[in-house]
């Protein structure tokens, strides 16, 4: 990448002859390392977000290419999607659904932090066709059917794209995040932001490196400075153990690898998303919804204003 840096901005160009190549776009992947340890997945989210920061560092680092467009080619949990094994054993369920909210929300703290022109970040995931149910491999869905991590892609498009102020109290920071992972408190995170019509969308995570079960996070959520009256509810949508989960689904139906028609309608349904009611209560200039968020689970609630 340093090589290729020089090139397109001191380098011969081998067309023209003169020095320098036009660039429209800087592109890198980053990936992370999970292990298995102690008989469970432990994520490497800290050397995902280290590679992250090392090529933003690269592409600032040079004044003529500072300001361009940056995007992150593959930006995934490891760099293997067709390699199953016993430390990637997280792509079936919640665990890369989560992962996959909390790294991309500290690849955009990072990118404000570098102030870096960050265009956009692909995952590197498909669907691998005549492949057994739930195979293993790195992939949005499975014989057709959405798995967790589509879904939380599917969060994602309902964000808006002015982005405001949200903190939360048990949100682990980008600091620790980078350099120990998430390897002791839950990183129970949020994303705010408001979308083209004027709704609310507040994405909230639960966290951890460690695939290992763990207590849900009671979750209370305080707007402030809405325009407007708030309304007296929300819209809630669920990716966890139990919601948008046909992973779960089917180990319960007894993990069949040749489903009949009944039970691909199930795992179908099982897959989909589907909206709750929040209620949302005001009072002093703040309105608050409270939830109970598994582990590994995400969520988004959406409200406008009347």
């Amino acid at each position: 990448m340093d090589g290729f840096l020089r090139h397109v901005t001191s380098g011969t160009n081998h067309a023209t002859g003169k020095t320098g190549t036009p660039t429209d776009f800087l592109a890198f992947h980053a990936k992370g390392q999970p292990s298995f340890v102690d008989g469970h997945v432990r994520m490497g989210i800290a050397t995902h977000l280290k590679e992250v920061d090392r090529g933003f560092v690269k592409v600032t680092a040079i004044p003529a290419l500072a300001a361009k467009p940056v995007v992150i080619g593959e930006s995934d949990p490891e760099g293997c999607a067709a390699c199953p094994g016993p430390e990637n054993a997280y792509r079936n369920g919640t665990m890369y659904s989560s992962y996959t909210a909390a790294s991309f929300a500290r690849i955009w703290e990072l990118a404000a932090r570098r102030r870096v022109n960050l265009e956009g970040v692909l995952s590197w995931s498909f669907e691998f066709e005549n492949q057994p149910w739930f195979a293993g491999y790195r992939q949005l869905a499975t014989n057709g059917v959405a798995l967790p991590v589509l879904n939380v892609f599917r969060l994602f498009a309902q964000l808006g794209t002015e982005r405001l102020a949200a903190e939360s109290d048990a949100q682990v920071p980008l600091d620790i995040v980078m350099t120990q992972g998430v390897r002791s408190a839950p990183d129970v995170g949020t994303i705010a932001t408001r979308t083209g019509d004027g709704r609310i969308a507040v994405l909230v995570w639960h966290y951890h490196d460690d695939d290992v079960a763990g207590p849900p996070a009671a979750i209370r959520l305080s707007l402030r400075g809405l325009k407007g009256a708030a309304p007296a509810s929300a819209t809630l949508w669920r990716v966890d153990g139990d919601h948008a989960n046909a992973y779960a689904a089917w180990k319960a139906m007894g993990a069949p690898q040749s489903p009949n028609q009944a039970q691909y309608a199930q795992l179908e349904s099982a897959s989909e998303m589907r909206s709750e009611t929040l209620p949302i209560a005001t009072g002093g200039g703040v309105a608050t919804a409270t939830l109970s968020l598994p582990r590994q689970g995400v969520a988004l609630m959406v409200l406008g204003t009347r």
